[in-house]
């Protein structure tokens, strides 16, 4: 084994008061113009600590919380696969909202009275995800950004006009100025950059499969003009520190390596800190051969200049889709008596890594463990991977058959039958040709929303899943010369079937997706070529298809042009040659009756003391409606949407698959108070107070995740008034 650093202990603070807390609004988190009468910045504030000093609702009162309005978009269209993952800001007296169309909504926080509406497709129809929005002011000058498409929009906050002299007409272009070939490709920013000073600090989404994608590279703009002053190659070019972790010709035709979950600041130091991606294409890297910096990395660099200031890697060579989903957390430990500033990563593994802020060095220590080697040919897999030492792991790590459901006996019997023709491994286990039990799956552990922190008593509070999911590869073959439809579905199994799996229709993650076979008798051939090109729904744009590849996907979707033959040695299609071996897809694993085949609890809320590094509590969070019905404790749901936490001795989030908005006891973990919504938030919620009375609001728009109905609307909830 070798380890990376030496384990630092840490002075552990009990029972007294802690002496060197800090005021909430001066660790919550380094911005001194932040209200704690507003929720200005995504995630609470700059550190992304979800953190409110508000105690107005407190544990003593939270069960008389009433609904004061539900707030339902204009552009929900009932039957569309949509989704509401927005976290509202909250900015001198007005409130925005996002809607499924992606509008911004400006409304009175009190009764949800809309004030101005942007809509950034101008009625065509279009979905898509926005978390969040960034909010600037300098003097009489105030700005909001957030991300549509391939660009970012920058309005008026008081209007909601776009402000023509950012950028071309108030559009700023993601997919130029990124150091590469040139080729259109999707960039899109789901989750919010940050804005230091003048500078409007952006990473964003990029495409994952076989196909071509845009590097994830670091970029700052002026917040006024839109011109871009520097940018950090997270897939480094030649010369350049990390380059040598890839093949020679990587930065050229890798993809990935990008921030999309977001981007934290502590403008003391000038630092932005992130947690990057995985490298493209995400379960075969034969082609990127290193550990591939700087993918799967908490990244700190200059605010001002882009330089990188230190980097750890999470996950060496990536073949897992173990990204850093979030940006890391910005909080304060004690060590030998003395406060540190720190970082604090969550990932999709379970793995907490708690870092020094100034130097990147694990303070609990991370030991570097040997795992399985891949049989894939090319492949060549790390030989190691970072374990954190401490916390410990919040999600299973292993899958063996003694973790098989024990809901029922016939369950069981099920479930065991089934994995005989699966491989069983721990965390790292390489994807191969057989079928394996992947745990945690890609989507965790913790997902994009990230923690909470409370810096009046030092504990991070986490949610996470605990569900399996299994996958495998397969040879990609092309033939010397192949007929067109033919060609499509070589392309629609290698780029598609990701989601829509083998048969044409499928699901990811609890997601149906529609039968593509039958897509003629529902779409002209025009409106499929639009939905390939600008994406809808969950579903991106595919902008990098070749012209002859397009054209084969529709000879094959609409049954057509079976005569017409390719010379395939003559073209460089965009999805071959570099990859050989292709996923078969993440798929769901689930008992007869839909529940994971793992056992208990599949959902959990977790709070973690940060000056030790030691769990104070875990519960379940979540519950299936059947299985309580029966008599069962809550067991715990699959569940992407942040936790808030407040003065006020509270815990608040949605996330879980049962559509429940929650308050949970701080200190103990024990569920104070919840309300039913018409479907789940998958959101994080805001908290602030107007007029004197404090409010909570969440988005509720279901949707995205294991077959959860798609809704429209954001709940607000607030004590009776006296």
């Amino acid at each position: 084994m070798i380890v990376r650093t030496t384990i630092l202990c840490l002075l552990a603070m009990t029972g007294a008061p802690n002496p060197f807390a800090q005021d909430p609004r001066s660790v919550n988190a380094t911005h001194p113009q932040n209200s704690k009468h507003e929720w200005r910045y995504y995630n609470g504030d700059l550190g992304g600590t979800k953190y409110s000093d508000l105690e107005q609702i407190n544990t003593g009162n939270v069960q008389d919380l009433e609904l004061v309005w539900q707030f339902r978009v204009p552009d929900f269209v009932e039957g569309k696969n949509t989704t509401l993952q927005f976290n509202p800001l909250m900015v001198n007296g007005v409130l925005y909202l996002a809607t499924v169309g992606q509008k911004i909504i400006a409304v009175k926080p009190d009764t949800a009275e809309p004030i101005w509406t942007f809509d950034p497709y101008q009625g065509s129809g279009a979905t898509g995800k926005t978390r969040a929005i960034l909010y600037w002011e300098n003097g009489d000058s105030r700005r909001i950004f957030y991300g549509v498409a391939n660009g970012y929009c920058c309005l008026d906050a008081d209007t909601g006009e776009l402000v023509e002299s950012f950028a071309d007409g108030g559009r700023l272009d993601l997919t130029k100025n990124l150091d590469h070939d040139g080729i259109t490709r999707r960039y899109d920013t789901r989750g919010p950059g940050v804005i230091h000073e003048d500078l409007l600090i952006l990473g964003g989404s990029v495409g994952e499969g076989p196909g071509q994608a845009n590097p994830g590279h670091i970029r700052a703009f002026d917040v006024r003009t839109g011109e871009r002053k520097w940018i950090f190659h997270t897939i480094p070019h030649p010369g350049e520190f990390g380059y040598e972790s890839w093949s020679p010709e990587s930065y050229k035709y890798v993809g990935g390596a990008n921030a999309w979950g977001g981007i934290t600041l502590d403008p003391d130091r000038g630092m932005v800190f992130m947690g990057t991606g995985s490298a493209t294409y995400d379960h075969w890297g034969g082609n990127r051969l290193g550990d591939n910096l700087f993918a799967n990395c908490v990244l700190a660099l200059d605010a001002k200049t882009g330089e990188r200031l230190w980097h750890f890697q999470t996950v060496h060579h990536d073949l897992w889709d173990y990204d850093l989903p979030t940006a890391p957390t910005l909080i304060k430990l004690l060590k030998d008596g003395k406060e540190i500033d720190a970082v604090a990563q969550p990932s999709k593994m379970g793995h907490l890594f708690v870092l020094d802020r100034e130097t990147g060095e694990p303070i609990f220590g991370v030991e570097e463990q040997p795992v399985e080697r891949s049989e894939i040919p090319g492949e060549h897999t790390a030989p190691t991977q970072p374990f954190p030492l401490k916390p410990v792991a919040y999600t299973d790590q292993h899958f063996t058959l003694d973790d098989v459901t024990d809901l029922n006996p016939y369950a069981r019997a099920y479930v065991l039958k089934q994995l005989k023709d699966f491989k069983l491994g721990p965390i790292f286990t390489p994807p191969g040709f057989q079928k394996l039990v992947m745990l945690p799956q890609f989507n965790g552990g913790s997902e994009w929303p990230g923690a909470a922190f409370d810096p009046t008593e030092n504990t991070l509070f986490i949610n996470s899943s605990n569900e399996a999911e299994w996958i495998s590869m397969r040879e990609a073959k092309i033939e010397d010369e192949i007929a067109l439809p033919a060609l499509g579905e070589r392309i629609y199994q290698a780029v598609c079937s990701n989601c829509h799996n083998f048969n044409s229709g499928g699901s990811l993650n609890g997601v149906e997706f529609p039968a593509l076979r039958s897509v003629k008798d529902r779409l002209s051939r025009e409106e499929v070529i639009k939905v390939i090109t600008e994406g809808r729904g969950q579903m991106p744009s595919w902008t990098s298809f070749l012209d002859i590849e397009r054209e084969a996907i529709l000879a094959f979707l609409f049954d057509e042009r079976h005569e017409e033959k390719i010379d395939t040695k003559n073209l460089q299609f965009t999805w071959t040659g570099n990859i050989p071996y292709l996923s078969t897809g993440h798929h769901d694993f689930h008992d007869p009756e839909g529940y994971p085949i793992s056992k208990r609890p599949w959902g959990q809320l977790h709070a973690i003391e940060m000056n030790t590094g030691n769990f104070k509590w875990s519960v379940p969070l979540g519950t299936y409606q059947a299985l309580e019905d029966k008599g069962y404790p809550p067991t715990g749901t699959f569940n992407i949407g942040g936790p808030v936490a407040t003065a006020g001795g509270l815990i608040f989030i949605g996330a879980t698959l049962d559509a429940r908005f929650r308050a949970f006891d701080k200190s103990t973990g024990e569920e104070l108070w919840h309300y039913q919504m018409e479907s789940s938030g998958y959101a994080t919620p805001s908290t602030f107070t107007y007029e004197g009375r404090q409010y909570v609001v969440i988005a509720g728009g279901g949707g995205s995740i294991h077959q959860t109905p798609s809704s429209d609307s954001y709940y607000c909830f607030a004590l009776p008034k006296k």
